[in-house]
């Protein structure tokens, strides 16, 4: 809908001046397109990511009593509990024990954090990898003979777009109703445990075999959001694969180059 100015150039909705256009003598307009033939313009939103563990690079002079789940809060800025994720080297002499945080027995040593010389984040990438390779064989003669699916990031993409098209209870139906989410699914019901197959890593399992093991190696050492000790944070820009990769690419890039002295820590949000 169009209003005139008082110089009679009619101005559309958003301001802008558009000339009239008169009709010659002995020709007739075409017809305006009507709403098969006319695109129309859909919005793009991104979900939230999914954050669950953040790895917290620890800056210069921090004492050891901030670590503790009391002054996370205080100091990072998040709400959160340690999380016992990093193995400690196997060669470690006993006084270095200390430097860990929140350290626990056993083989390997599971602890919350302490300096990178001190934590056998290659020995985690290598058995996360290995359990990674496992689990998609597993996850292959689960879902065999099923079509690939949408993941549930991209249902979630479209809902947001247009909630009153497309509501959020029709998402969810969408894709639990897939015959590859029902087969993990019901694969989980049957077997409780190790043997779980995430539906949430569904794209990360149809990439592939070597794919999944990279992401799971990966994450098991830069979780899911990283904190630099000058406070700027590395987050993926939704649960989306495209977005997890871009984030574990810039951490796992950036925890290769700290010091051997930096201090890291686990917390479980």
């Amino acid at each position: 809908m169009t209003a005139t100015n008082g110089a009679a150039t009619p101005l559309s909705r958003y301001g802008t001046r558009v000339p009239t256009v008169t009709t010659r003598k002995g020709r007739t307009t075409a017809p305006t397109a009507t709403g098969s033939t006319t695109a129309a313009t859909t919005s793009v939103v991104t979900p939230t990511a999914t954050i669950n563990t953040m790895i917290v690079c620890l800056p210069d002079g921090l004492p050891s009593q901030a670590l503790t789940a009391t002054q996370l809060d205080r100091h990072f800025g998040v709400s959160g509990t340690l999380q016992p994720r990093f193995w400690a080297t196997p060669g470690m002499w006993l006084w270095q024990r200390g430097h860990l945080v929140a350290p626990r027995k056993g083989r390997p040593v599971y602890c919350a954090g302490g300096p990178v010389k001190l934590l056998d984040l290659a020995a985690m990438r290598h058995a996360a990898g290995v359990g990674a390779g496992i689990r998609h064989q597993l996850w292959q003669q689960v879902v065999h003979g099923t079509r690939p699916a949408t993941p549930w990031s991209a249902l979630l993409a479209r809902h947001l777009a247009d909630p009153a098209r497309y509501p959020r209870e029709r998402a969810e139906a969408d894709f639990h109703n897939q015959a590859r989410v029902c087969a993990m699914r019901m694969h989980n019901a049957a077997n409780y445990g190790a043997a779980h197959l995430s539906v949430g890593e569904l794209e990360m399992f149809q990439a592939g075999p070597m794919a999944y093991q990279h992401y799971s190696a990966t994450t098991a050492v830069c979780g899911d959001a990283l904190l630099m000790p000058d406070g700027h944070k590395l987050t993926p820009a939704s649960d989306a694969l495209a977005h997890r990769v871009t984030y574990l690419e810039q951490a796992n890039r950036y925890l290769n180059t700290v010091e051997a002295d930096q201090r890291l820590l686990a917390v479980a949000l």
